[in-house]
């Protein structure tokens, strides 16, 4: 006799804020949530005028002692540009689409990242932000996947935590499979096709650009013009993405004890100082979390609104930069295989 067919229903969610989504909308002000294609691009043309401006101090001075200087400086405004294609591809910089496309390429392709490649994985990030099984960045690795890593993806994952955003386009995290590149890539659906293809064009036109200015003007050009700004670029996302989302007193959750808002929650606020204007006050990452559509120049407003209806639930680091960075660097490097909510723990090797 055949058996009835059962239907396994997924368990309901653990419901445990004191607050939802909505209290914590209703607290922010209306204009937060709108966005002004004009101050967006105002914010765009004055990262392009800032890198100009240092592109043509480091061409008249040509000096060995300026180019450190140079690349430090440089590679920060490359940080910043990022940052702008960065509400393109949330759509908070425009109400166009066609616009944020634009200035998303614009912005991300000098600099070697696919827009629209970022675009996708990155929302898969936010969609699943502290969620161990789904989310996309920075997620903690378990103790049973840490004990099947060789000794040289230990190395690359623990100790070069700060140039591992070029291999990820490439690789993606342990665990996962598939390229920014490729359309083929689980990252991406069917129809998401030719918008990665269309980055990945635009990248290879730009490594192109960067190949034949190599070839006119030779390697020391690359090297000072662009690799140093490029490499000081790619700490500072690095940096700043680690320090969101690694903390030894930030949860993790599974099943049925993760959802979007507790989720979203699990990221932490930095000051980063002089640097918080030139690069957009990305510091202000709990709100973005929490309302990924609202243009960072609204940040501030909106985490000041929200932090009475949060209380203790929103997380603000009270160390400097590089002793929060020690501090994940030094604990933060797996989690319980098992459990409902789970913090990091650190391993030696």
């Amino acid at each position: 006799m055949q058996q009835p067919m059962t239907v396994k229903r997924p368990e309901p969610k653990v419901v445990d804020l004191p607050f939802t989504l909505q209290d914590i909308r209703e607290a922010i002000p209306p204009h937060c949530f709108e966005s002004s294609a004009i101050k967006s691009l105002a914010y765009f043309f004055w990262d392009i005028f800032v890198i100009s401006v240092l592109y043509a101090i480091a061409y008249s001075l040509d000096s060995w002692f300026f180019w450190p200087i140079f690349w430090v400086m440089q590679g920060t405004m490359f940080w910043a540009l990022f940052v702008v294609g960065h509400d393109c591809g949330h759509g908070s910089f425009s109400r166009y689409k066609w616009l944020n496309n634009l200035i998303g390429h614009l912005s991300h392709t000098p600099i070697l990242v696919p827009f629209h490649g970022w675009r996708i994985s990155h929302r898969t990030h936010h969609k699943n932000t502290g969620n161990i099984d789904t989310d996309e960045s920075w997620y903690p690795i378990t103790e049973s996947k840490y004990n099947e890593m060789g000794w040289l993806e230990k190395f690359a994952r623990f100790k070069l935590v700060l140039f591992l955003y070029p291999l990820y386009l490439f690789k993606r995290s342990p665990g996962r499979k598939g390229s920014h590149f490729d359309p083929k890539s689980d990252l991406f659906r069917p129809s998401e096709k030719w918008d990665v293809l269309t980055s990945t064009i635009c990248l290879i036109g730009m490594v192109a650009l960067l190949g034949f200015l190599t070839y006119q003007f030779g390697f020391l050009w690359l090297l000072k013009y662009y690799l140093g700004p490029y490499l000081v670029f790619v700490i500072w996302l690095d940096l700043v993405t680690f320090l969101h989302h690694t903390d030894p007193d930030v949860p993790w959750y599974r099943g049925k004890d993760w959802y979007f808002l507790k989720g979203a929650l699990s990221t932490v606020d930095h000051d980063y100082g002089f640097i918080n204007d030139i690069h957009h006050n990305i510091g202000t990452h709990v709100a973005h979390h929490i309302f990924l559509t609202m243009p960072h120049y609204h940040l501030k407003t909106a985490t000041e609104a929200i932090k009475p209806v949060l209380g203790d639930y929103y997380r603000k680091s009270n160390y400097s930069i590089l002793e929060a960075f020690i501090r994940g660097y030094n604990i933060c490097h797996v989690v319980p295989d098992e459990g409902g909510k789970v913090y990091c723990e650190s391993r030696k090797f």
